[in-house]
């Protein structure tokens, strides 16, 4: 090998090679735990080999720690999207750039969104420079099944180790899309969940005796084992959902399977069937201000939807489905503000500051089963800190310092890059070409 060639190698191993976690301790920060308390002036947050060791006020500073003045700023977890296809789409005209969806597979529920998962995908930069610091992956439904399957949990991190947890979930359609790409009904996509949950139960019990019906049948064997996670109560079933009733079809099937660890996605007309929801003990990653009906299944359709259910005891995190979800996560933390905003409009219901937060950090990440990792500040999470340089819920405030897994990671995009390059033009030979 070239001496050229050798260091090319050696410079894309090092790049591919994950940083180390920095010991660094946040001080004079208006800190924010991320679950729900109000902020804590003067706080203090310990990151420890890439974890939480301790945040709040009067939180020793232990000796060697690399030591960070927020200067009164806001310091928070990083926000916990809690649904996006970041990573796996890049250009919606350009098929090649798509992997949320497989047409013509003979496969459905076995479908794995990691190995797909694009880390230099330009949204992911973008998304992280705004304090996205943890993101829900799933796929998309393509025709003949209701099944997507299986999203996975991502970092925003600039290396090339974006996959936190593979194969967290299953996604799948329910409602109108889920009728339409199940053969024309919800009768027809009801039909084919419970058969599906059949075939997954029987593969369970006797993964040899399964028989695998090729590319004609509705679950092939790596299907079934797929499915035979979420029977099993291994992994949650997400399942994207509008319509009161149709929410109401799903807390049956959770009854029907006690197991089942259902999350509902978009739910728009959730606050109608609210105490429902709570009763089952299901949680809800809401879109947050559908306030129109963009399709017949959203007639009741309010800005007022996840204060609502929140006030009636759900567990509701936000979520971007169908809102660009590929690109614009970042906007989460826009719309916690405008939850905020809500509570001083007459007759609507928003959130407390406080709560506005959880529901972009730790709530999404409770959804997802995952709040002892992720989400908020308490100890032993996960060391996603962000430091702002205004309120984080306003539409101008942006971070100033961003560590995830405790790793200090850089605020830059080719957006950034392309403003200060061209910020002040003058006058001369056109500008060179990027140089590597």
């Amino acid at each position: 090998m070239s001496k050229t060639l050798f260091l090319a190698a050696a410079a894309c191993v090092a790049l591919a090679a994950p940083a180390m976690a920095q010991d660094v301790a946040i001080t004079n920060a208006k800190l924010v735990i991320g679950d729900g308390s109000a902020p804590v002036e003067g706080g203090t947050v310990v990151v420890r080999g890439g974890k939480v060791v301790a945040a709040g006020r009067g939180v020793a500073v232990p000796a060697g720690v690399t030591v960070v003045d927020a200067a009164g700023r806001y310091v928070t977890p990083g926000i916990f999207a809690g649904f996006t296809r970041m990573g796996i789409v890049e250009v919606d005209g350009v098929g090649v750039t798509n992997d949320a969806a497989a047409g013509s597979s003979p496969f459905n529920a076995a479908l794995d969104v990691s190995p797909a998962v694009n880390p230099r995908a330009t949204p992911i930069s973008i998304n992280r420079a705004d304090g996205v610091t943890r993101a829900v992956v799933a796929p998309d439904v393509s025709k003949g099944s209701i099944f997507a399957g299986q999203g996975a949990v991502i970092d925003t991190r600039s290396d090339l180790h974006a996959v936190a947890r593979p194969r967290a979930f299953q996604f799948m359609e329910y409602g109108e899309s889920g009728g339409r790409v199940a053969g024309g009904s919800r009768p027809a996509a009801i039909a084919m969940l419970r058969n599906a949950m059949l075939e997954a139960r029987d593969y369970a019990r006797n993964p040899t005796s399964f028989a695998d019906r090729g590319k004609d049948a509705l679950l092939t064997r790596a299907d079934a084992e797929a499915l035979a996670a979420v029977v099993q109560g291994k992994v949650p079933l997400l399942v994207h959902v509008e319509r009161a009733s149709d929410i109401l079809v799903l807390l049956q099937l959770k009854r029907e399977t006690p197991g089942l660890k259902l999350v509902l996605v978009g739910a728009t007309e959730g606050w109608t069937v609210a105490k429902e929801i709570a009763a089952a003990g299901v949680p809800v990653l809401a879109n947050a201000l559908n306030d129109l009906p963009a399709s017949f299944e959203q007639l009741a359709a309010t800005q007022s939807n996840i204060g609502r259910m929140q006030a009636a005891g759900v567990l509701v995190g936000v979520g971007t489905i169908n809102d660009d979800e590929a690109r614009q996560a970042r906007l989460e933390k826009q719309f916690a503000g405008n939850l905020v905003a809500l509570t001083r409009v007459p007759g609507a219901t928003g959130l407390s500051w406080d709560a506005a937060f959880a529901a972009i950090s730790s709530k999404p990440a409770e959804a997802m089963g995952m709040g002892e990792a992720y989400g908020s500040l308490k100890a032993g999470r996960v060391g996603d800190v962000v430091v702002w340089d205004g309120d984080p819920l306003e539409i101008g405030s942006m971070p100033v310092k961003l560590y995830v897994d405790g790793i200090e990671q850089p605020l830059t995009t080719r957006q950034t890059r392309l403003r200060d390059r061209y910020w002040k033009p003058e006058e001369g030979a056109l500008p060179k070409a990027y140089q590597r």
